[in-house]
């Protein structure tokens, strides 16, 4: 299959469809794709179909009666038979899916297939019953039939546990936001402290580029702030209102208060879930539930403490949600008036850089080192990246390490392979060094991990001063930048 040259990247999705849909076995298969809204899963199914001659169907929010009347239609449409089709129930449908793919293979996307099961609960099972193994329409069609959603906690149960379609999936692919590499490309920006600064408002997001800020890039450092007014805190513009749809899209989260104060406790720097109980005044037990649909729809992402897997701390996901709940809630009746946007994002300035761009920059650091770092660095592979808390039972204190790499146990005691600071305003020096150094000392001492080879990394926004430049020429020290976090 030839990719439009209008698609950005998505080489490892559009590889994974190919090999799916031209598989030339014997007998109809099935394959999941799933993905956040606006990932751009819509547009590479139909450009899957259209490349190979395939059939689409996008179901929308309907009811059965009136989906089996749309996809009578569009069967129809792409098939042209003497009489139009009338289909009573799926499971007809389903086996005249079945038999587009006598012949040949051919892809069926029946996108949005959490709509249709809505309506309809038996439909996971009657495609389970067409897609038995013996079963004559199967065996006679090499369809490659494919379900799509953008309910993530739908689609993570489609082939779960005892759901009807589990094990009957040739393919799984979940279709991801962009990289904040990807992403700086995408959106056009070569300065790396610009990239991240747009990357931690918009994240990923292709269709937040294209459709919603209608192609208005900043046009370098000094128009960030002004990109800011007139696009995400433009009252007139989609960005303005999209993190509000984003959660109203989202079938499971019904008490929609109770969600939006959990991630308004984690913007406003409550990480922990005692910390979240508290900004809510309940008990932690109370909002286990609710912590737990957030992460099942991919707004919330648990992070372990990886010195103590029985601590962790919460993240919002979708950088576009995190800036709303930190920057633009709070003070929504103002922005929503015009013209107040630029005096708000003056005052929110300092708000930002705390409780936005800083955790953003933690986590892109973290990201370079599991995703980007030359394997050299390490001499071997990381086997956990993350962030934790080192305790000193010598003298009662507790320090925190923005970014800690640990290797693979071989037999032993696991290797601490590095622990890095990262600062985003702060030019580093040997202050931050020295503080590295003590905390290696202490895990030293605590005795769980092997610190024989463990390295000093220090992130910075702001650059290193002469005396960090000097003390990165040891082996044990390394300084990463934003040009080298982006190279």
């Amino acid at each position: 299959m030839r990719k439009p040259t209008d698609m950005f990247d998505r080489d490892y999705e559009w590889a994974a469809l190919e090999r799916f849909v031209s598989d030339e076995q014997p007998g109809a298969t099935l394959g999941v794709v799933s993905g956040r809204r606006r990932q751009g899963k819509t547009f590479l199914l139909e450009s899957v179909c259209a490349a190979t001659g395939g059939f689409y169907f996008g179901a929308t929010e309907a009811t059965d009666a009136e989906s089996l009347r749309r996809v009578s239609a569009a069967l129809t449409a792409h098939l042209g038979p003497v009489s139009p089709f009338h289909f009573h129930g799926w499971a007809e449908v389903i086996d005249t899916l079945l038999s587009l793919g006598t012949d040949q293979p051919v892809p069926v996307v029946i996108d949005e297939f959490p709509y249709l099961a809505k309506a309809n609960p038996e439909l996971p099972s009657i495609i389970q019953e067409a897609l038995r193994p013996r079963r004559a329409q199967r065996t006679n069609s090499r369809t490659r039939l494919l379900l799509c959603g953008s309910a993530l906690s739908f689609m993570g149960r489609i082939l779960s546990g005892n759901a009807p379609l589990r094990g009957r999936a040739g393919l799984e692919l979940l279709v991801r936001p962009l990289d904040y590499r990807l992403a700086a490309e995408f959106w056009d920006i070569t300065d790396p402290r610009l990239a991240l600064q747009v990357n931690s408002i918009v994240g990923g997001t292709p269709a937040y580029r294209r459709e919603f800020a209608r192609g208005d890039t900043p046009s370098g450092p000094e128009d960030f702030d002004a990109w800011v007014v007139r696009t995400v805190m433009n009252p007139e513009t989609p960005l303005f209102r999209e993190p509000r749809y984003l959660l109203a899209e989202e079938p499971e989260l019904r008490d929609t208060a109770l969600y939006l104060s959990v991630l308004s406790a984690v913007a406003d720097g409550n990480a922990t879930r005692g910390g979240i109980a508290g900004y809510l005044e309940r008990k932690a037990p109370d909002i286990s539930h609710p912590i737990a649909v957030l992460e099942d729809v991919g707004l919330l992402h648990r992070d372990a403490d990886v010195f103590r897997d029985n601590r962790s701390t919460y993240r919002i996901a979708e950088p576009l949600i995190r800036f709303y709940h930190a920057i633009m809630r709070p003070v929504w009746d103002q922005l929503e008036r015009p013209g107040s946007a630029d005096r708000v994002w003056r005052a929110s300035r300092r708000r930002f850089v705390s409780n936005v761009l800083g955790p953003h920059f933690e986590q892109t650091c973290r990201d370079w080192v599991l995703y980007h770092a030359d394997p050299e660095l390490f001499e071997e592979l990381p086997a956990k990246v993350g962030h934790g808390v080192v305790h000193d039972t010598a003298t009662r204190t507790s320090h925190e390490i923005d970014v800690a790499v640990i290797g693979m146990a071989d037999g032993g005691k696991p290797p601490l392979l590095a622990i890095g600071e990262a600062k985003w305003n702060d030019t580093m020096g040997e202050g931050h060094l020295d503080r590295l150094r003590h905390i290696r000392d202490v895990i030293t001492r605590n005795g769980k991990y092997d610190t024989s080879r463990t390295k000093l990394l220090c992130f910075s926004g702001a650059g290193f001063n002469h005396k960090a430049q000097t003390a990165a020429q040891s082996e044990q020290v390394a300084l990463i930048d934003l040009p080298m976090l982006y190279g």
